[in-house]
């Protein structure tokens, strides 16, 4: 991953990278803490950890999945964002990016504890932007859909293909472009927004497939 982003660096921009274990209550203070040492200020935050597996269906859930999923999916991300605007100097502007993953939109069969996890967050967004934009934070959610990261086979792929228009199924580029533009001046009027980039994903097929 983190030659992934090295290989998008231009001029003088660098990469630092920082473990830590986000199902600790202190672990996102230390996450920008640790930014702000390395680069002198952070002006964007993309949340983009999860937790996936672990999970299940009404009837299969345990109260330990469900904090675990809080904890990573949810807590950390609000956590890490009440971290950078301890941080923030308010003469900058500055982006907080959450991630969602469209729970809204259609079912996530047997992953309750996530999308619970991932509701909350774009349930918060309009109430931490409007904390935040005194400060000249702007806060938005993107939803990026079904990504392929390394995990679709041609199994999986023969069972969604009918729900993409594009023929198609998602590349980290095509949520990667919005989150980017989000974090820059040219997105200075969006805040409070959950966005979908799906490609026109719809969330149905034929019944029987």
């Amino acid at each position: 991953m983190l030659d992934g982003v090295r290989s998008h660096l231009v001029g003088d921009a660098r990469v630092a990278d920082f473990h830590a274990d986000l199902t600790e209550s202190d672990a996102s203070d230390r996450v920008i803490t640790a930014a702000v040492e390395e680069f002198g200020r952070v002006d964007g935050l993309i949340c983009n950890q999860a937790l996936t597996g672990s999970d299940g269906p009404i009837g299969e859930l345990s109260s330990a999945a469900l904090d675990r999923h809080w904890a990573v999916d949810a807590r950390a991300s609000i956590l890490l964002a009440q971290a950078f605007a301890a941080h923030h100097d308010d003469s900058r502007s500055a982006s907080i990016v959450f991630l969602t993953s469209g729970q809204g939109l259609g079912p996530m069969p047997g992953e309750v504890a996530y999308a619970a996890a991932k509701a909350a967050l774009a349930g918060v967004t309009t109430t931490v932007a409007d904390q935040l934009a005194d400060r000249g934070i702007r806060v938005n959610t993107v939803n990026p859909g079904p990504v392929d990261t390394g995990y679709l086979t041609e199994d999986m792929w023969r069972v969604v293909e009918p729900m993409f228009p594009f023929g198609r199924y998602g590349r980290p580029d095509d949520p990667a472009r919005l989150i980017a533009w989000l974090t820059t001046d040219e997105a200075s009027w969006i805040t409070g927004q959950i966005i979908n980039t799906e490609g026109g994903f719809g969330r149905w097929r034929p019944r029987g497939e």
